[in-house]
């Protein structure tokens, strides 16, 4: 029989009596419990507290030395030689800077100029490499980075002017360099409906960031501009001259891309002051550069627009050099109708035209399908052709028109007013553009012509004219600039029409310049041009010298202008114009009589142009040489006011004899070229 373990016994804990745990953790801790409260019985607290390390101000070494009287009669403790080493460096330290005070009115007076120094630089310096990083972004892959423009925003926001600087020089950079080569149009409603790819819908989220990011810049530019701060401190350029430079960059190497208009308003804005300085000389030449790079016509139109307008609400009270731009259109020689205020002559189709004409091809017979996708062809034809900015003749022709037009609305209502210091540049931008102005035009400015010469010889301009004004009237030279204008004007029209539609009498402009002749001969500047500098007369402390200087465009000197004028009247370009024998008889006589009282160079062109004119016309005028006979009886009025009744043939040449013997070897030999040409040798 198997034996049975025996089974274990547990002890029995007794139970608990009333006020007592049962748990053996309690009965373990009571004995514990007591023993600490009677070791702390025995505890002294207050040494230990006194005893304890606390932090604090070290303990002043206590001096055992005895208090010392001074010479003043003052008990002090005396230093200890440590003590007083140390308060010896102190003092000499503060000496030596040449700082009153403690050293920690010192260190508070100096550590937050340095710091703030620090800091600055320390900006500069992040912002140069934060804008570094996202340009560099920007240019490996716009696309995926749009966000940047944004970014580069935000930096300009810091109040720090160098930084505002180089964020607009980093966005001009950016910008000129992601700019694609068409205009972005704005999207539709109907475009957004539109189911695209996923890559389309990329292109188009870029395009759109682009165009509003470069929107608010620009906007940036402008209120920079316009604000007119003064030089920076740093000696550097000002904001308003470094964003009038980013207008002027943007707007010449991207001018097909938008808000085209808004680049144009901050230039035309600074022109509009007539104040002369460097940014007006920027824009002013950004202008040119703009007008002369033009090849579609829309750029030079709607700076023209904008200018006119300009002009117009500041009364014509411009700068010179404003009005000189339109010299620098490229429709002076690419444009090829003619023009007015209000319409242009648009060339009709003529018989030639006709028979160039592509003859009519046979009519191919072509199903729906294709008719529908030859139509759909040409209208992606017309897209890419636009995207892709190509020129169409016709668009620049209507472009270059509506210019031309503009142009000459300014150039007659500144002839009407008559603006002192505008009168140069708008006589000589009405002979440049004399091939372009039609017949209906061309009666308009003869006359607006006639009334300047007018006014001018009865001297009524000056009286009325403002003793404000900056530029004095030269009214021998608008007189001048006047008759070279309009003989411009009808060399400019065809030859044929000329002749058989225009019955324009200019004898007005002829008799005014032979009355000057003498005048002219007379006048000691006769030489000096608008550039040359020269002291006022001494025996009239009260008049100035000519102010002259401002003047642009109008820098050719008196003789130069008198050259031009009497070669358009004696030596037409125009083959249909004959000149009478009684005019060139009477200038000749005149000529070689006001010659004798000119300058030597005067002179000598003067001889040279008479060269030209017995070459021309020697049958016409020999009798002027000929001493034995006479072709006209009475006798020669040389201070007449008509060409015609001057009687220049009952004269002779006698001024001859002197000029021979002139101490100029050019004005010699001018004599013997045009007796030469008189007698026929050659």
């Amino acid at each position: 029989m198997a034996r049975i373990p025996a089974v274990k016994r547990r002890k029995l804990t007794p139970p608990p009596t009333d006020g007592e745990d049962s748990s053996p953790s309690t009965l373990e801790a009571v004995p514990q419990t007591n023993s600490f409260f009677k070791q702390a019985a025995n505890w002294d607290l207050e040494q230990d507290y006194e005893t304890k390390p606390r932090k604090g101000k070290k303990k002043e070494k206590e001096s055992t030395r005895l208090p010392i009287k001074t010479s003043e009669g003052l008990v002090q403790q005396h230093l200890e030689v440590e003590d007083a080493e140390e308060a010896e460096v102190e003092g000499s330290d503060l000496e030596w800077s040449g700082v009153e005070g403690s050293e920690d009115e010192v260190e508070i007076e100096d550590k937050p100029a340095q710091q703030r120094m620090v800091n600055t630089r320390q900006q500069i310096l992040e912002a140069k490499e934060e804008l570094a990083r996202i340009a560099l972004m920007l240019n490996e892959d716009p696309e995926e980075n749009s966000g940047a423009f944004k970014a580069l925003a935000q930096i300009g926001q810091n109040k720090n002017t160098t930084i505002k600087k180089l964020v607009l020089a980093t966005q001009l950079a950016v910008y000129k360099d992601v700019i694609p080569g068409y205009r972005i149009r704005p999207l539709s409603e109907q475009d957004m409906e539109v189911k695209v790819s996923k890559e389309v819908r990329r292109v188009r989220a870029y395009e759109q960031a682009l165009v509003g990011s470069y929107q608010a810049y620009i906007r940036e530019l402008a209120k920079l501009a316009s604000s007119g701060q003064p030089d920076s401190s740093d000696g550097g350029p000002s904001l308003t001259s470094v964003a009038t430079s980013c207008a002027c960059a943007l707007l010449t190497s991207v001018p097909h891309f938008n808000f085209r208009g808004e680049l144009l308003k901050i230039l035309v804005g600074k022109l509009s002051t007539r104040k002369v300085d460097e940014n007006f000389t920027k824009c002013r030449e950004t202008i040119e550069t703009v007008f002369r790079n033009d090849e579609d016509g829309t750029p030079s139109l709607d700076a023209v627009a904008l200018m006119t307008t300009m002009m117009k609400g500041k009364g014509y009270r411009v700068d010179e050099s404003v009005v000189n731009t339109f010299l620098h259109l490229r429709l002076l020689s690419e444009f090829s109708w003619k023009a007015s205020m209000n319409h242009v002559d648009k060339p009709k189709r003529g018989e030639e035209e006709m028979l160039a004409k592509k003859p009519k091809q046979a009519k191919v017979f072509r199903t729906k399908k294709e008719r529908k996708l030859m139509k759909e062809r040409k209208v992606i034809e017309k897209e890419m052709s636009v995207a892709d900015a190509s020129v169409s003749h016709d668009e620049r022709d209507r472009m270059q028109a509506e210019t031309l037009k503009l142009v000459f609305v300014t150039y007659f209502r500144i002839l009407k007013m008559r603006m002192p210091n505008l009168m140069g540049a708008v006589l000589e931008g009405l002979a440049r553009y004399a091939h372009l102005i039609n017949q209906d035009f061309f009666g308009d400015v003869l006359e607006a012509l006639k009334d300047l010469i007018g006014h001018a010889e009865s001297g009524d301009d000056l009286e009325d004219s403002d003793e404000s004004d900056e530029t004095t009237r030269n009214l021998t030279r608008e007189a001048l600039l006047c008759i070279i204008t309009a003989f411009a004007l009808l060399e400019g029209q065809d030859a044929a029409k000329a002749q058989a539609t225009l019955s324009l009498d200019l004898s007005f402009f002829v008799t005014h310049l032979y009355r000057t002749l003498h005048g002219l001969s007379l006048n000691p500047d006769i030489e000096l041009s608008a550039k040359s500098l020269h002291l006022p007369d001494p025996n009239n402390p009260s008049a100035s010298p000519l102010p002259t200087r401002n003047n642009k465009v109008n820098i050719q000197t008196t003789t130069v202008l008198l050259l031009r004028s009497l070669s358009s009247i004696l030596v037409p370009q125009l083959a249909a114009r004959a000149v009478p024998p009684l005019r060139i008889a009477a200038f000749t006589k005149q000529l070689l009589t006001s010659s004798l009282h000119m300058p030597e160079k005067s002179c000598t062109a003067i001889l040279g142009l008479l060269g030209k004119v017995t070459k021309t016309h020697e049958k016409k005028i020999a009798a002027l040489w000929s001493t034995e006979e006479r072709r006209g009886d009475g006798t020669f009025d040389p201070l007449t006011g008509e060409v015609e009744g001057s009687n220049p043939f009952a004269a002779t040449v006698w001024e001859g004899e002197l000029l021979r013997k002139h101490f100029a070897p050019s004005v010699r030999d001018g004599v013997k070229t045009m007796e030469k040409n008189i007698l026929g040798l050659r």
